[in-house]
């Protein structure tokens, strides 16, 4: 769990605290709500919003109140709530998917120290060929390789996303299941990335790194 929990020194300037562009911080955030919500939309239709249950709780209510119903119309209705509940994270995706653009769009923008492909490469230049400061270059190094399976992860989630929500106006997406099954496997990915993230700033925050969590909000001072 070590190799996951964020540092608050700078990789280039041990001595100095990480600084966070507002853009960056902004992005973080926001980020965070949008994921939590999209994850959130899954749990609801998994659970209180589940079609096949939702069917025969109205089909028994109705029942009670003397109204009889086909199973093919109870569960319409609760195919109904459903895709309520789906419009809700297809409205998240979106939201997402621009929140991924502005941060590849903020790389090229960023001054040099604060771009993340800097900081990977410096990282690993440090820690595999100049072997300077080369515990915190290991450190830094694997936290920034995690981080890019991180973004490689909203980069296929973005894609498959939106050929699942453009799939009824293009036939030809449609016909290609995998899409579904990749953004699936993809969201537990991001699941157990999200698990790693909490679980090293938490062990962080009570070791030699806290303060990470007000730094990632007014910057690093």
């Amino acid at each position: 769990m070590a190799v996951i929990e964020p540092k608050r020194q700078d990789v280039e300037h041990p001595h100095q605290i990480k600084k966070n562009s507002a853009s960056l911080r902004l992005w973080h955030w926001l980020n965070a709500v949008v994921i939590t919500g999209s994850l959130l939309t899954v749990l609801l239709n998994s659970t209180l919003l589940n079609t096949r249950q939702n069917a025969k709780v109205i089909t028994d209510q109705l029942k009670d109140a003397g109204v009889t119903v086909t199973q093919q119309q109870a569960r319409s209705a609760a195919h109904e709530l459903s895709d309520k509940d789906w419009t809700w994270h297809t409205y998240f995706g979106y939201v997402l998917v621009g929140l991924l653009v502005f941060r590849l769009l903020l790389e090229f923008f960023q001054v040099v120290d604060q771009k993340f492909l800097h900081k990977l490469k410096v990282a690993r230049n440090n820690y595999l060929v100049t072997k300077k400061n080369r515990e915190l270059s290991r450190h830094e190094f694997w936290v920034k390789t995690l981080y890019a399976m991180f973004y490689l992860m909203l980069v296929t989630q973005s894609i498959t996303g939106l050929c699942l929500a453009f799939e009824d106006d293009v036939p030809a997406l449609k016909a290609m299941h995998a899409f579904r099954e990749i953004h699936s496997f993809t969201m537990y990915l991001i699941l157990g990335f999200i698990f790693l993230h909490l679980a090293g700033v938490f062990l962080a925050e009570r070791k030699d790194s806290r303060g990470i969590v007000s730094d990632m909000i007014n910057g690093g001072r």
